[in-house]
């Protein structure tokens, strides 16, 4: 499983107006991602607004990632569903598209740690696809302790997890046991390399891949002070990001550097002209925003 590693953008999924995939833009991001050197993708993730695409529409976009993605590149698919037989099917689904490795994000909703183990229990032993599960305490309050997540990483078919938390010390004991652990907080991605992550995924690599991959390059050469000052000129801008919700801006920045890939799904909002000029301006006053917003990608 160590072929498991590397930058995985979570890629948005282009919808149009009545919320069906695209996939002539998506392959576009795709081969935009590829181009950047990416390890590989993450799809339908909440990113790429899994739970709130229709089944029908995550694997087309599934089918779309598997056959516009290069050999060797590796494809994970996040199955999470409101219901373990849902989750299970796109699982299936998954191992019969092509795709390399399945993940799913807790149950949402006041679940037992029993009842979050039953949940993936069922989605590892759906296919031959490993799985990827998720530690993400801010979402899901069920998986509390680093003994917890070991429990479930013991499962047959589970090969590691994606780690969204800022408790590094905890992600070095999870790597120590030799589960993959991917990063999952963007800003952060440099301690998570540094405590022993296998790599990342995430939301902002669409915008910014090859810094990433950069970063990510520069860590396994243990050029430290190097990705230090990746991550800063990388955290400049999702400081600027952040300022509205992140699946609109990603939607809003790719559609101005020439890759239109729709609206995000409602009840998400676009955002209004006043939102879009504060944030072209303040793109502008970073150093990768400027970079965005002025190379030509036609």
């Amino acid at each position: 499983m160590s072929k498991l590693h590397g930058i995985l953008p979570a890629l948005v999924t282009p919808v149009n107006d009545a919320g069906e995939f695209q996939s002539k833009p998506y392959e576009q991001l795709l081969e935009r991602m590829y181009g950047a050197g990416v390890h590989g993708i993450y799809v339908c993730g909440q990113t790429g607004e899994g739970f709130q695409l229709q089944n029908k529409e995550r694997r087309a976009a599934v089918e779309c990632a598997v056959q516009n993605s290069p050999d060797g590149a590796n494809v994970v698919v996040h199955v999470g569903a409101p219901s373990t037989a849902e989750a299970v099917g796109l699982a299936k689904h998954a191992a019969e598209a092509g795709a390399h490795y399945v993940s799913s994000l807790p149950p949402v909703g006041g679940y037992s740690f029993e009842e979050v183990k039953a949940y993936y229990a069922a989605i590892a032993q759906a296919s031959a696809l490993p799985l990827l599960i998720y530690y993400f305490p801010t979402l899901s309050a069920a998986i509390k302790t680093t003994e917890q997540v070991l429990e479930l990483c013991e499962m047959p078919n589970v090969v590691g997890l994606k780690f969204t938390d800022s408790d590094f010390f905890r992600l070095w004991a999870i790597r120590q046991s030799g589960a993959v652990v991917f990063n999952g907080s963007d800003e952060m991605l440099v301690s998570g390399l540094i405590a022993g992550a296998n790599g990342g995924i995430g939301s902002t690599y669409n915008l910014m891949a090859a810094s990433f991959v950069k970063m990510y390059t520069e860590t396994a050469d243990g050029n430290w002070e190097a990705a230090r000052q990746t991550q800063s000129e990388i955290n400049e801008l999702i400081q600027v990001l952040l300022l509205y919700p992140v699946n609109t801006v990603i939607k809003q920045v790719l559609q101005w550097t020439g890759l239109d890939c729709g609206p995000c799904i409602l009840p998400r909002r676009k955002l209004n002209a006043a939102e879009q000029k504060n944030l072209r301006e303040r793109m502008m006053q970073t150093t990768l925003g400027s970079q965005l917003l002025t190379t030509d990608n036609s």
